[in-house]
Parts: structure tokens; sequence; C-alpha cells
């Protein structure tokens, strides 16, 4: 595994992991789609403005090209995912959504099956997502008795958890034939746009509070502009498969965040998942090869 593969990694994880602090603290006073539609339509004005500084004119005319493809990654990797987040966490910690949303790789192993048989796990990479899913479930075997909102919350964060997968997958393709950033701000500008008539029938009927804004400002400008750009970036370097384990790492931050600043439950047999999840990220990348052959020495 390349260092820049390792940074690239942990500095998602970093940033998306508070991302789940940050929806929470903003569900108290705006609904999902507001939310929501207000991140991506403030990372797209700042994704924009950095194609401008880099590129020069042309930046609308580029950003209005890649119409189809940011549409279908603005609803998939974007509107749809963040909206399902957004909701399930007014039902579950936010730990326990980042867990949840660390379901990614297996739906890419699945998906990939028809879609891109390149991407497919199998060897080390195969037991090290199967390691990582038993680390997911033993976290969640901290059964909270939240009742069957819970339990919808959940399967809400999960389902965010397909459309991932597949955005994943389409990004890949998307990426080797429009420039990252400018398809990070087409789907953005598009996703954000999908979500706007249902955002207008939720507006809320208060002045939302500083907390609810600074979070929004934060999604936008360091869980989404930023995260976009690295996205991409690593979708081209590495491939999905690679960039979805990422989701392995998330949990660590998040749970660290959500226990720190909002006071959420973190149970012993939390970290023993967590164990196993950083085993299924070294196995999984290719950074640990506990099976692997050593090669002999020519000169022997």
């Amino acid at each position: 595994m390349s260092r820049s593969y390792g940074v690239l990694l942990c500095g998602l994880a970093a940033v998306w992991g508070s991302s789940y602090l940050f929806i929470k603290v903003a569900d108290r006073d705006l609904e999902p789609t507001v939310m929501m539609a207000a991140r991506m339509l403030l990372a797209a004005l700042l994704l924009a403005a950095f194609l401008a500084v880099r590129d020069g004119t042309g930046v609308l005319r580029d950003v209005v090209g890649a119409w189809k493809p940011g549409l279908i990654m603005g609803v998939i990797n974007g509107a749809l995912p963040f909206t399902l987040i957004a909701w399930g966490e007014k039902h579950i910690d936010s730990g326990v959504a980042a867990i949840a949303n660390a379901t990614v790789p297996i739906w890419v192993a699945i998906l990939a099956v028809w879609f891109k048989p390149s991407e497919r796990s199998s060897g080390t990479r195969l037991a090290g997502i199967l390691v990582g899913l038993v680390g997911v479930g033993v976290v969640v075997g901290v059964n909270p008795d939240g009742g069957t909102w819970w339990v919808l919350g959940t399967l809400a964060v999960v389902l965010a958890s397909l459309s991932y997968a597949a955005g994943g997958l389409y990004g890949q393709y998307a990426v080797s034939r429009a420039s990252g950033p400018v398809l990070a701000t087409a789907a953005m500008l598009f996703g954000g746009l999908v979500l706007v008539p249902f955002a207008l029938f939720q507006l809320p009927d208060h002045a939302p509070g500083w907390k609810a804004i600074g979070s929004v400002l934060a999604l936008a400008v360091v869980g989404t502009a930023i995260a976009q750009l690295v996205l991409y970036r690593m979708l081209r370097l590495f491939g999905a498969a690679r960039l979805s384990l990422v989701t392995y790492l998330i949990p660590i931050t998040a749970l660290i965040y959500g226990s720190v600043l909002l006071d959420e439950p973190l149970h012993p047999s939390m970290l023993v998942g967590l164990g196993l999840i950083l085993g299924g990220v070294a196995l999984g990348s290719g950074a640990w090869r506990p099976f692997r052959r050593p090669v002999a020495d020519p000169a022997a």
C-alpha cells in the first residue's frame, strides 16, 4: 500500500467521521432535505470557485457539459445517501450510524459481480472485508433498546451504504472520462438541485441556531467540498473497492467524536469490534499479508 493511499484514507476517515457529529447537531433544527440541499449547493459553489482559480474561464461550460454523470453521481452518491443518513440519525446515535455505513464494502463486492468484475474481492482482500464486517457485527451487538424507530434508522443508513457502493462503482467509470473536480462540482450542483423542491416543503418555522448553521457550513466546506476532491482522486488512483475500505475507519473517528463531544455511550465490546475493523482494513488494503510466501533470494 502506498504512503499516499494511507494518508488519504485516514484523512477521509477523520473528515467523514466528523460529518456524523455535525449531522447529529444540525438534525436538531433542520430537516434532512433542507440540511443536505444547503450542504450540497454550498459545496458546489466552493468547488466551482476552486475550478475557476485553477482553470480560469470555462468552468460553467465544463460543469454543464458533465451534467449527465454529475446528475447520476449527485443522486446516488450525494442526495440520496446524505438524506437517508440524516434521517437515520434522528433515531440512532452518530457512532452507530457510522458503523451501519461500514457495510459499503460488502455492497461493492456484491454489485461488482455484475457491474465491474475487476473490482471483485477475493483471497486476503475478501478476508479483510469479512473480518471488518465481523467487527461491525460485534459493535452493533451492543443492542440498545431503541425500538422500531432505532431499527428503521439503522436500516436507512444501510440503504445509504448500498447507494454509496453503487456511486463508487459508477464514479470510477465516470472519473475516467471527466475531470474529478468537474465531476464533483456537477454532482454537488445537480444533486443539490434535486433536493431543493423537497427542502422547500420542509423549511424550518424558526431561525436555526448557530450550532446548526455552523454544522452545515462544516459539512459543506470540509465534509463535502474538500472531501469530494480527495474522493475522486482516490477513485482514479486506487479504485472503488480500496476506497470503500475507508468506511471501516470511519466508525472509529465517529465513535470518538460522539463519545467525547455528544456523550454517546461507548461500550467495551465496541473496542473489540474496532480492533477487528482495523484488522479488516489492513487485510483488505494489502498492508498486511499474513499468508504471503517469502520470495527466494536469487543469490542464494
